[in-house]
């Protein structure tokens, strides 16, 4: 794009793209009118470009939420691929990562946080929702304004130009038989009324692009009443937990309740569209089955996922029995959608030894990439708390422009875009990302990029001489 085309804030303007994603589908000559709060008015297909409409620079794809982030762990990845005794699993790196967290200032938070949220721009993310249980003071005491840590996120957010769904989590106790938190665990504490009151202030502050739900850490971090009373009568909005990551987490369920972390859930008859599980690496084919017939979400962290030994979902089912599904960079080794999906599939392929195992050619889904993108574009929106999601009227006016001179994507056949984007080498894959109506990047740049990038650099020396 050039002169006009430009402008940073297109609320009320029209847009046409050559091709775009829309109703699941690549589509030729698009019309897309954003209105004044930033929303797509009218998007429309075979439509000739207007004199009135700003030509995208190549075709047009929805952003994605990225639907599970602990943003302070950006601080930590790639920092715990040693390994210096003989056993190293998912327990071992949470202690660790523990340390990072007791280390965290507000400011620091915030530093680290915005240059994720660029990241995820570049990764063709453009909403994020943020399991945040790092509130309190490093001592463990409460700060003055109790939303500290919280507002440093929604700040860091904001100077990132990416949406934001913060998630407050419930979090109260070390384990099944442990009624307290340890005391690595102390900035974490929280109660189902501090949880809802933080819920409802974030949302109050009507702060652009940021809206908030719930959380509960897990089944082993929240007594059963706790979470009775976090839920009851709670409203719309999205509730997020982790659940059934780990062997040894669905052991401890099964000695301490009988049943099984999914199992349990769903015998309390809370699942509905709201609940959005988070990992369900361990779930049987009964349980998938339960969350299909609720409502309920799956969010899946494919690279998350493997770097911490969790195991492999067992994804063909998640899809067959139509489950919503979303993906989620969690503790942030990897930070763009594209990764995320080959992840997913790749990971079945080794399991089942076949190839593209998440197409559905009988069911006229014969693109792997296809098929997930759609699933998780669907999925995410649930996830985020918003009820369009995606290029049609009502959502809200997010697109990414795919850069075709991409190395990854020269020369591929226009149908096989997005099959390119996810399965051919890493790139760079997006010049322009819009959120709500405005540019976030353009020409693959981010405004405030390098001084963004100067406080994160900044804040990482500060916090591992700390660390260290």
């Amino acid at each position: 794009m050039s002169g006009d085309d430009a402008t940073a804030d297109l609320r009320g303007r029209v847009l046409w793209a050559p091709r775009a994603w829309v109703d699941g589908r690549w589509q030729a000559s698009v019309r897309l009118a954003i209105d004044a709060q930033g929303r797509w008015a009218e998007i429309a297909p075979g439509v000739a470009v207007g004199p009135d409409a700003l030509r995208l620079d190549g075709p047009a794809l929805p952003g994605l939420v990225d639907a599970h982030s602990h943003a302070f762990q950006r601080a930590f990845a790639g920092l715990a691929e040693r390994r210096e005794g003989e056993h190293d699993d998912f327990w071992s790196w949470r202690d660790r990562m523990y340390g990072v967290a007791l280390a965290l200032t507000p400011q620091a938070l915030r530093a680290v946080a915005a240059q994720l949220a660029v990241e995820l721009l570049h990764g063709g993310y453009t909403q994020l929702c943020e399991f945040h249980y790092l509130h309190h003071e490093p001592d463990g005491s409460v700060h003055d304004d109790p939303l500290e840590m919280s507002w440093a996120l929604a700040d860091a957010c904001a100077d990132a130009g990416l949406g934001l769904t913060l998630l407050p989590v419930l979090y109260e106790r070390a384990g099944f038989a442990q009624p307290t938190l340890r005391a690595d665990q102390r900035r974490f504490a929280t109660d189902a009324a501090q949880v809802r009151a933080m819920r409802d202030a974030v949302r109050a502050a009507r702060r652009p692009l940021l809206d908030a739900g719930v959380a509960i850490h897990s089944l082993r971090a929240a007594a059963p009443a706790s979470i009775a009373r976090l839920v009851e009568d709670l409203g719309d909005g999205p509730i997020h937990i982790h659940v059934a990551e780990q062997t040894a987490e669905v052991d401890d369920c099964l000695h301490s309740t009988g049943l099984r972390p999914i199992e349990w859930l769903a015998a309390q008859r809370w699942l509905d569209a709201r609940w959005q599980l988070v990992h369900a690496t361990h779930a049987t084919p009964a349980e998938i089955d339960a969350v299909a017939a609720s409502g309920a979400g799956v969010v899946l962290c494919p690279a998350t996922e493997a770097n911490l030994g969790d195991g492999l979902p067992d994804l063909p089912r998640w899809l067959a029995r139509g489950v919503p599904i979303s993906v989620g960079s969690d503790s942030q080794v990897t930070r763009d959608w594209p990764s995320e999906l080959r992840l997913l599939d790749y990971g079945q392929r080794l399991h089942l030894r076949q190839r593209n195992v998440s197409a559905a050619p009988a069911a006229g889904e014969p693109s792997t990439a296809a098929r997930l993108f759609e699933r998780v574009r669907v999925g995410g929106g649930a996830a985020a708390g918003q009820p369009r999601w995606g290029l049609e009227a009502g959502a809200r006016a997010d697109l990414l422009v795919v850069d075709g001179a991409d190395a990854p994507l020269l020369g591929v056949p226009a149908a096989n875009t997005l099959d390119a984007l996810v399965f051919s080498s890493p790139g760079r894959p997006f010049r322009d990302v819009m959120v709500a109506g405005r540019w976030s990047l353009r020409g693959g740049r981010h405004p405030e990029e390098a001084a963004i990038a100067a406080r994160f650099e900044r804040a990482m020396r500060e916090l591992w001489a700390v660390a260290d």
